[in-house]
């Protein structure tokens, strides 16, 4: 496996360690678990857009008017 460096807020840091202190998991293992979580809910998310691709969409203002001819608010 290749080894990176990355640089972390110290708050980030602080709380890896204290994560993989109280899990007895690698920091690389909790970063790893982490990016993997990330990059399956981007896989999802671009599932799902693929699925509504052909939907009709609306302006902002013209949904306000839909939720208020529903009333909705």
């Amino acid at each position: 496996m290749p080894t990176i460096t990355l640089i972390l807020h110290d708050t980030i840091l602080q709380a890896l360690k204290l994560k993989s202190s109280e899990t007895k998991q690698s920091m690389s293992e909790l970063v790893n678990d982490a990016l993997k979580a990330g990059l399956q809910e981007d896989l999802e998310d671009i599932k799902s857009w693929e699925e509504r691709e052909g939907e009709d969409t609306y302006s902002y203002e013209e949904f306000l008017g839909l939720l208020k001819k529903e009333q909705v608010i």
